[in-house]
């Protein structure tokens, strides 16, 4: 036994000495590109077998006569054609016209764009690669690709296309005209129990559509959660999200830990004061490279070990927000934030001068408590039974009006985003190998041109 052992250890030495490190790092980059061609073909057959039985399906609850099921067969099948050839056509930021720039971060921007063969208005992400490195970001912005792939429905932002550059990642989504939610809280500091308990509810509905797919989000806070022209909630940004995959695994909290947390020191302030510097740094903090750490919960500083429950957490979190006008933690510093965060029990207040009721205020505190007594940690619906949520309905809300009015004047307005100055977007393409992505509803779709539409009231 020894002895194998040895030979084994002695092949290894020899496999270093016979191969450069050149060559291992060519044959690992061939092995990714390989796996990735066949991993691409099984799901493109995947996804077409499902559109097969969704119309077989589709066709036996209407009973259609065989003609007319022959002919939507036929229809179908001239859509497949014609998405794989537009699917093997190479797609850049030539074929879109960049009308303004709705978003920026600390790794790219988001730009609001007019596809030029369609005129369909898309959002897209741009994100530089060289960033991407250097902060360690590839696992990131991997996990943010795949759970846009997967997860296609009502309550996750539509990715369209996904590809690149030598310079740029680029993500090809559906635009929401409604903005996100924390532009609306900072145009209306607080909102009623009615329009909290309405956007709370859909947002529950969207967190928990990831959390079946086997993803936990992370990152639950205002900017990601979107509203649509009619005011609807849908949920983005899933740069955090981690799931079953090794390729979404970063140690992303490495350099956090109680030992410095509890160096920090508490800087009282008073509620005024504490409302007035949140609103003051909150655009600031959304743009910056280190973000805000108000929404996350304390077992992902922590690093014991966190479950999906982390994301209820931050959604108590938001709704301390929407209620109060400002989140639970905040603070001058985001190490002061840390430090109540992790000394929640004493840090979560609620201030007399903005009163709410005890259900909200019950709800807030089983979502902000200790992950092993949170509410959801047996399911969604132990969320759904609880009082503050009475008269919703949870399986038509999508379908029902917003209590969120939102205005949309055109079907390219930005009135419900920042401005920002328009700027021009500014060889280690191997760690993004499969990266570009084609829906096959962006690519057999046609649409009319912004100039035959007649108005916004279309678009969802």
């Amino acid at each position: 036994m020894a002895s194998s052992v040895n030979g084994y250890n002695n092949n290894i030495g020899l496999s270093k000495t016979l191969y450069s490190d050149y060559l291992i790092d060519k044959s690992i980059k061939a092995k990714v590109t390989i796996e990735s061609f066949y991993q691409n073909l099984i799901l493109q057959f995947g996804e077409r077998r499902r559109r097969q039985e969704t119309l077989e399906k589709a066709m036996e609850d209407m009973q259609l006569p065989i003609e007319e099921r022959e002919d939507k067969r036929r229809q179908l099948a001239a859509k497949e054609t014609e998405f794989l050839r537009l699917k093997r056509a190479r797609l850049s930021t030539e074929d879109f016209e960049p009308l303004k720039i709705i978003g920026r971060g600390a790794f790219g921007e988001v730009r609001l764009v007019q596809k030029k063969d369609t005129g369909h208005i898309y959002a897209m992400k741009i994100l530089r690669k060289a960033d991407m490195l250097e902060k360690e970001q590839v696992a990131h912005v991997r996990a943010e690709r795949d759970v846009l792939v997967e997860a296609d429905h009502a309550w996750v932002v539509k990715m369209f296309y996904s590809f690149q550059d030598a310079e740029n990642l680029y993500l090809i989504m559906e635009f929401l005209a409604g903005g996100d939610l924390m532009t609306l809280l900072m145009k209306r500091d607080t909102l009623s129990e009615n329009e909290a308990r309405f956007l709370i509810a859909e947002s529950v509905l969207a967190i928990n559509s990831v959390h079946e797919l086997g993803f936990i989000h992370r990152d639950i806070k205002p900017d990601n959660l979107l509203l649509d022209s009619k005011g609807h909630i849908k949920l983005s940004d899933f740069g955090l999200c981690t799931g079953l995959k090794n390729s979404h695994q970063t140690d992303f909290y490495r350099d956090i830990t109680i030992d410095k947390a509890n160096q920090l020191l508490h800087i009282p302030s008073n509620y005024r004061d504490r409302q007035a510097s949140w609103k003051k740094n909150r655009r600031a903090m959304a743009y910056s490279t280190v973000g805000t750490p108000d929404y996350i919960a304390p077992e992902v500083f922590l690093q014991t070990g966190y479950t999906k429950s982390c994301d209820w957490w931050s959604l108590g979190v938001i709704m301390y927000e929407m209620l109060i006008g400002y989140p639970p933690f905040c603070s001058e510093t985001p190490k002061e934030t840390y430090h109540k965060i992790l000394n929640w029990r004493s840090a979560l207040i609620f201030p007399p001068e903005t009163p709410i009721s005890d259900k909200a205020r019950d709800l807030v505190k089983r979502l902000c408590c200790d992950a092993e007594f949170r509410i959801g940690k047996l399911g969604v619906g132990e969320i759904k039974q609880h009082s503050f949520f009475t008269g919703i309905d949870w399986e038509n809300i999508r379908n029902r009006p917003s209590a969120i009015r939102v205005n949309i004047k055109s079907f390219d307005d930005t009135s419900n985003f920042d401005d920002f100055p328009d700027l021009n977007p500014e060889d280690k393409d191997w760690v993004f190998i499969n990266y570009t992505f084609k829906r096959f509803e962006g690519l057999t779709q046609r649409g009319l041109k912004p100039k035959q539409e007649k108005s916004a009231t279309s678009l969802s």
